[in-house]
């Protein structure tokens, strides 16, 4: 039987629910510090002075670090970020130093001690003050800084991207209607339970760091740089990750950890408290989106253009990457005739912004959607047959000239129809209403490798780096696809602890990629295995390799199922004649042809193993509170092939939970470049009463470069969510709501005509 297709039991179920799973913050070195960082309390200024004399003398501290320590900079796509700071502080919260001491306490007395003299400076506090005439660099040395990737930038622009095709002007010239929109949304914290965390010891010439990353090879890539190291002078362990959703792909606290660690001569323990999360862990950006269409009077659409301006905050990390998908995705969903995008990235004096669920889409869907529910609107058309008329068809190209083959569009809409049909939902009723929002979402086609060995007992270990963030993709996911090609159970299928002294390289729980990367690999180095698993029981059984199969974890000769022999005794025997069986699997995504010369600035070209998706909310309005409640929510997903129907169920619920909170409440606030949350206290949350029951249909569309046709399922939840609330919401009050969270407030404001409109 087939392990592919079932429901099968997470490998790390028991231990979670038991309480004996061993996160990074359960983890502890004998004899190990704590750790502490000194950070700014204003969000721009220069250090006049910086003393730490007194903070070095306070009993039971054993080291001080400072940027004299670390003078290197780094950056995943720009090496524009210290360690720390130095002369100039670009955001509340930025490190400045970091104590070591036998107690927490003691390491609290010396974080005091430390003397410092700031002039403050005026922040650049949004985008719109970055791009003002006359605005004050944030990086006055900007030109200076070196790129990992060719990227555009110029002043407060850290990256900027340009998408464009076909005749924009002439379009706009013969439109019969142009309608054009501005939206905006907030910062969003990935407000996972486990906070960052890193164990260091130092030890023969090399940093030994336990943390909970997302990103093995990225932590040790970036921890090495900010220590001026060659990268395998550091090797990254991660025990089990309690969340991440995005914001643990870079490295933070690993290099001070090491920094102290050697410094001191003793492991070391660093913990963010939450108040920290919310100033130094890298949210989503914030939006400012503008967008103009051009269409005919029975709703073909000629052209689009929009600009975007995406808040970098004070620092890189992977962001630079991320200014090219709104002018890839932002028109991902419809045919139009012509094209023009620009997005930019801009640096502003706040907390580095940074990789959440869904990154930058939940604010493009959002936009495009809602655009597209405003274009129908203007047109006089309904909304649903808008939508139908213009999403994309088999052959049809993709923003940069793709042609885009298997769509999946039409085939979501008729089941969205089949269980919630749209004239049954979209009937008027006083303040009730209905929004749909279509979603094509790319797959991370970034690298991977693995390893599989056959034990002498029959079991099969996975050696790899890519990382169980919570959605099973490891130990449900890629465990069944290694169990159903080695034709063992999926509970002898042991995952091992991610190592990157052991692991290959692999790009990370990120962009939907952990099955599709990881689970192509596995496949390679299921291949690899079974040529020697069947090479070694040719000689037991006295048959041609070529005449076996694995079934039950035997080897049989193909329609002989008495002549077998257990998987155990081949590798025994292949032990002692061949050697180990062991078989590695590498996999990167095939590039795709595309118009060249039609995008510039964005690492990503095209839309690798897209998945086509559809959702619908129904929503009632209480016109006396604002209050919004979510009568019903569905949401059709393709997942190209579900190698595991509950766990995709439970992704999609999650993911859709996410995107309520996104689209109603939650919402990083600064003022001035200072943040005004400082933990959950103040920054709501969604919880169990907010969440909608969600009913889910799991379509597959199989791509062609998948594990088994799979592509990434985990992500693409939460993208248009916002999007479908706010159609539902603008429907019921019949205003258009513009900008992100939907609070009452904002919905009664929009009621009685202050607007939610965003302009």
């Amino acid at each position: 039987m087939s392990a592919v297709g079932e429901n099968v039991r997470r490998s790390d179920g028991e231990g979670k629910v038991r309480g004996t799973a061993v996160y990074g913050i359960d983890h502890e070195e004998p004899h190990y510090l704590h750790a502490k960082v000194f950070r700014s309390w204003l969000p721009a200024g220069r250090i006049v002075r910086l003393d730490t004399t007194k903070a070095e003398q306070i009993p039971g501290v054993y080291a001080v670090v400072t940027a004299k320590d670390a003078p290197h900079l780094h950056g995943f796509a720009c090496h524009d970020q210290p360690l720390f700071a130095t002369d100039v502080i670009r955001y509340e919260g930025e490190p400045i130093a970091a104590v070591a001491a036998e107690t927490w306490n003691q390491a609290r007395a010396a974080l005091k001690a430390i003397e410092i003299e700031i002039e403050p400076i005026e922040p650049v506090s949004t985008v719109e003050d970055s791009l003002a005439e006359g605005a004050r660099l944030v990086h006055e040395n900007w030109e200076a800084y070196t790129e990992a990737f060719p990227l555009v930038r110029s002043g407060n622009v850290a990256a900027e991207a340009t998408m464009e095709r076909g005749d924009v002007e002439a379009a706009f010239a013969k439109a019969d209607l142009v309608v054009e929109d501005v939206f905006r949304t907030p910062r969003q914290h990935q407000s996972y339970i486990e906070p960052r965390v890193a164990v260091a010891r130092y030890e023969e010439g090399r940093y030994v760091v336990h943390t909970s990353t997302q990103w093995p090879f990225n932590t040790r890539e970036g921890t090495a740089a900010y220590l001026g190291v060659r990268p395998s002078a550091v090797r990254v362990i991660v025990p089990t990750v309690g969340g991440g959703f995005g914001g643990k792909l870079v490295a933070g606290l690993e290099p001070i950890a090491c920094l102290l660690a050697r410094k001191s001569g003793r492991p070391v323990k660093l913990v963010n408290t939450r108040r920290e999360e919310f100033l130094a862990g890298n949210p989503r950006d914030n939006c400012s989106i503008r967008v103009r269409t051009a269409l005919t009077k029975d709703g073909e659409i000629l052209a689009q253009e929009s600009d975007t301006l995406i808040d970098n905050g004070a620092y890189g990390g992977e962001m630079p990457l991320v200014a090219g998908i709104p002018a890839l995705l932002l028109p991902t969903n419809y045919r139009m005739g012509a094209m023009r995008m620009r997005s930019r990235l801009l640096y502003t004096n706040t907390p580095p912004t940074g990789a959440f669920r869904g990154v930058t889409g939940t604010s493009l869907n959002f936009a495009l959607e809602r655009h597209v529910d405003n274009c129908a609107n203007a047109l006089g058309m309904d909304r649903r047959e808008f939508r139908l008329r213009n999403c994309y068809r088999d052959g049809d190209l993709g923003p940069t000239g793709q042609v885009l083959e298997e769509t999946g569009f039409v085939q979501a809409l008729e089941e969205l129809e089949r269980v919630a049909p749209w004239a049954e939902a979209s009937a008027k009723r006083p303040y009730r209403g209905v929004g749909m929002a279509l979603l094509l979402w790319p797959t991370n086609p970034m690298p991977g490798g693995m390893t599989l060995k056959l034990n002498e007992d029959g079991t099969v270990g996975i050696v790899s780096a890519a990382i169980e963030i919570g959605t099973g993709a490891m130990t449900q996911g890629v465990t069944q696809i290694v169990a159903d090609e080695l034709g063992v159970r999926p509970e002898d299928v042991v995952l091992l602890k991610p190592d990157t002294d052991v692991a290959a390289y692999d790009a990370g729980a990120q962009g939907g990629r952990t099955l599709f990367g990881a689970g192509n690999a596995a496949r390679v180095a299921a291949e690899d295995v079974r040529t020697q698993v069947f090479a070694t029981a040719a000689g037991l059984l006295e048959a041609d390799a070529g005449d076996l199969e694995l079934v039950d974890g035997h080897v049989q000769v193909k329609g002989a199922p008495d002549r077998r022999v257990p998987l155990a005794t081949v590798a025994v025997t292949a032990l002692w004649t061949a050697g180990p069986i062991q078989g590695t699997g590498k996999f990167i995504a095939p590039p795709i042809p595309y118009e060249q010369g039609c995008i510039v600035g964005s690492v990503f070209t095209a839309i690798n193993a897209g998945s086509w998706n559809a959702h619908l909310c129904e929503v009632e309005v209480d016109p006396d509170t604002g209050k919004v409640t979510i009568l019903r929510y569905v949401v059709v997903q393709d997942v190209g092939k579900a190698i595991n129907p509950k766990a995709i169920e439970s992704q999609i619920q999650g993911g859709v939970v996410q995107g309520v909170g996104y689209a109603l409440f939650e919402e990083l606030r600064l003022q001035d470049g200072v943040c005004q949350d400082t933990g959950f206290t103040s920054y709501r949350l969604p919880t169990a009463l907010d969440a909608p029951a969600v009913e889910s249909i799991v379509i597959e569309v199989p791509s062609p470069v998948g594990p088994l046709g799979a592509k990434g399922a985990a992500e693409a939840p939460i993208v248009p969510v916002a999007a479908a609330i706010a159609n539902a919401v603008s429907d019921a009050i019949g205003k258009p709501m513009n900008e992100i969270p939907m609070t009452p407030f904002a919905v009664l404001a929009a009621i009685h005509g202050d607007g939610n409109g965003a302009g």
